[in-house]
């Protein structure tokens, strides 16, 4: 029995890219089916040591809608080749590319700063106004204020936009932020350093005319320290206006333990917690079981083990109940897993371990 050509073209999605420029050639059908856009709804593309692109490849890439480009920094050649991708997706679908997502791999050499990847990311997207989607979470350098400018006036029909990496620093002023949130009026899903925040940004999220806001991705990190904490009452303001908000908090080992506390504060609407700070928690966790027993669905931590850590991880698990996802990352006590069991029904996976293990810790899955 044949199956229908959007089945077989849903099947295709799921395989490397090698597999499908392989499959183009085995029959007419399949040729006939690597057409279909569903073929290449998802396509990651791995410019890296050791990879070669399909000799067809460019032929192919007009189809691609939604690309993961994967990159190695340590090779100048393997950053051209990604580059010319990019390109080609952008200029020879016309437009069409809806989703981009870029990731880095390798250490990048010393001294470097990406400018050659910033700047031809900027040059490939003059003609990539049919972007809703990027996601450059992956990359490993700073990225600049005129770099985040131009990107948001090159692709207004951006609806998330992840800005929130893992440089050592952030790169983005407010205002900069502002201007982003003009040039794109249907941003939903925005990802920056918490350091990228002001005042007056929230208070743009909150104007009349802008869409209801989704979901807010914050890292904070060492930046934090000089600019002036955001007042829970405008998050309060910005939690009436935007009811459904989905907020994800990741404070990284740079922020200093002083500036803990006016980050969390109480009326964020946090689902996704991420302490990755390896200082002492306890109050921390105080405050998390306090100010977001209603929220919280993901908790993930970094910290020394205690017997008093112990005890309020057990209290935690009595408050946050909506919790599906626990992951703390430093040997527990049996009873604080029993407890998260027992009084959060929801939960379906964590990383809860009373033994040392060899790294990485895998999880345990419920449901």
């Amino acid at each position: 029995m044949e199956l229908p050509e959007e089945i077989l073209a849903y099947i295709f999605s799921f395989l490397p890219l090698h597999d499908k420029c392989s499959a183009f050639s085995v029959c007419k059908a399949w040729s006939n089916t690597m057409t279909h856009p569903s073929s290449w709804k998802h396509t990651e593309v791995r410019c890296e040591s050791g990879t070669s692109l399909p000799e067809r490849f460019s032929d192919l890439l007009p189809l691609v809608r939604n690309l993961k480009l994967s990159m190695s920094l340590t090779d100048p050649d393997k950053r051209k080749t990604g580059l010319w991708v990019l390109r080609q997706a952008v200029a020879m679908g016309d437009g069409q590319l809806e989703s981009l997502s870029i990731c880095c791999v390798g250490s990048p050499p010393l001294f470097y700063a990406g400018q050659d990847l910033q700047q031809g990311i900027v040059d490939i997207l003059t003609n990539g106004s049919s972007l809703t989607v990027l996601d450059l979470r992956g990359l490993p350098f700073t990225l600049n204020d005129s770099f985040v400018r131009s990107v948001s006036v090159l692709c207004p029909a951006l609806r998330n936009l992840y800005i929130n990496n893992h440089s050592l620093v952030c790169g983005v002023v407010a205002e900069t932020l502002r201007q982003a949130l003009k040039s794109c009026p249907s941003l939903n899903v925005l990802g920056v350093f918490q350091a990228s925040l002001s005042q007056d940004v929230l208070k743009d999220l909150m104007l009349p005319e802008r869409p209801a806001l989704k979901k807010l991705e914050l890292r904070c990190e060492r930046s934090l320290k000089y600019t002036t904490p955001l007042s829970d009452q405008i998050w309060l303001e910005l939690k009436r206006r935007h009811p459904h908000l989905w907020v994800e908090l990741e404070l990284d080992h740079t922020l200093p333990e002083l500036h803990v506390p006016a980050v969390l504060q109480p009326s964020i609407p946090v689902r996704c917690l991420r302490l990755l700070t390896w200082t002492l928690l306890l109050e921390e966790i105080r405050l998390v079981e306090k100010s977001y027993a209603n929220t919280l669905e993901i908790l993930e931590l970094q910290t020394p083990p205690s017997p008093q850590l112990n005890a309020a991880l057990i209290s935690l698990a009595h408050q946050c109940v909506r919790l599906r996802e626990v992951h703390c990352f430093c040997l527990v006590s049996q009873e604080v897993i029993t407890a998260f069991i027992t009084h959060c029904p929801n939960l379906s996976k964590y990383t809860l371990k009373i033994y040392k293990e060899p790294h990485p810790w895998t999880y345990t899955k419920l449901k």
